[in-house]
């Protein structure tokens, strides 16, 4: 049997302490227990540590994957007035932490169906949201006579569903990928425009220029215009803007009536510049005067219009 001892003070004579066979069985039990409760609280605190780290990298969860994932409805959150034909609508995501899946540039399929019709309307639509945006995207909806789908839409009101699906991309950009682009648009054919240019001016290692010639009716009508002063203001060699309308009011400074071959040629990167794109978006008028038609949404077709005799390529040129 093993003796410890301890020493006084004042140097008094060891005393023998003697432990029996109980006390170091309890004293090697509960070093063991210590030993464990240590040893286990390690691993626990590192397994935190790591997903602690996992939970600020983990990117937000897509609404929208495209493939075979279907359509998804949507709830109508808020509805805002833009002008006398136009309104914002806000459609919540099912998560409110995730986003919505787009890429730039790329858009959503809406689907809409009532009782009376055969088949139902399918459009698609660009938000105007950010894609970071979390829980909701927005659309700003233009309202045509006898156009079902956007009768429908500026009819809804806040609770009702929509059903959408996506995302079809459009063009996939890169940074730096252009050094110069043109946007040439009319009417809501700015919103793809205008989520091709957040895209750019949102990135900090982006150096692209960008020309936009917009046109439309009234002055009421041009959409998005604080946003564009705005990237003016912040960026003056990088972004332009033109603005084009048919019914001008006295004090316009800019262009009256429709986009002309002489604005372009003043105004856009000419085809000679180098690594230039030109995008154009708007209704089927402009697009014959501009660039020609689309055959299908897959099939640019030919290059036609103020483009080809302003000696554009077809490369050069994309049609959304």
């Amino acid at each position: 049997m093993r003796s410890y001892g301890t020493e006084s003070s004042l140097g008094a004579a060891r005393t023998p302490l003697i432990l029996g066979p109980s006390a170091i069985v309890v004293g090697i039990t509960a070093a063991i227990c210590y030993t464990l409760y240590t040893d286990s609280k390690a691993p626990a605190a590192a397994e935190a540590a790591t997903d602690k780290v996992k939970s600020a990298s983990t990117e937000p969860p897509k609404t929208f994957t495209g493939g075979d994932q279907g359509f998804i409805d949507l709830k109508l959150s808020e509805v805002s007035n833009i002008n006398h034909n136009v309104k914002r609508l806000r459609f919540e995501l099912p998560d409110k932490d995730a986003v919505s899946g787009l890429t730039v540039a790329s858009a959503l399929i809406t689907k809409y169906k009532s009782p009376d019709m055969e088949k139902p309307v399918i459009r698609p639509y660009t938000p105007v949201s950010d894609e970071d945006e979390r829980g909701y995207l927005d659309l700003l909806i233009k309202r045509y006579p006898n156009g079902p789908m956007s009768e429908h839409m500026h009819s809804m009101t806040p609770g009702q569903r929509l059903d959408f699906k996506g995302p079809i991309l459009k063009y996939q950009w890169s940074t730096n990928k252009h050094n110069h682009i043109a946007l040439i648009a009319g009417g809501t054919g700015i919103t793809p425009m205008f989520q091709l240019t957040r895209r750019i001016f949102k990135d900090p290692a982006e150096k692209t220029k960008v020309t936009l010639v917009f046109a439309n009716v009234g002055e009421e009508d041009i959409l998005l215009k604080k946003e564009f002063e705005r990237l003016e203001s912040e960026y003056p060699n990088r972004f332009r803007a033109f603005y084009t309308l048919d019914t001008p009011p006295k004090s316009w400074p800019y262009g009256t009536g429709y986009v002309t071959k002489e604005l372009l040629e003043k105004v856009i990167p000419g085809p000679k510049e180098e690594n230039v794109k030109v995008f154009v978006c708007g209704p089927p008028g402009m697009y014959k005067a501009i660039s020609g038609m689309k055959k299908s949404p897959q099939d640019q077709g030919e290059l036609s219009g103020f483009l080809k005799e302003l000696g554009y390529s077809k490369d050069q040129v994309y049609k959304f």
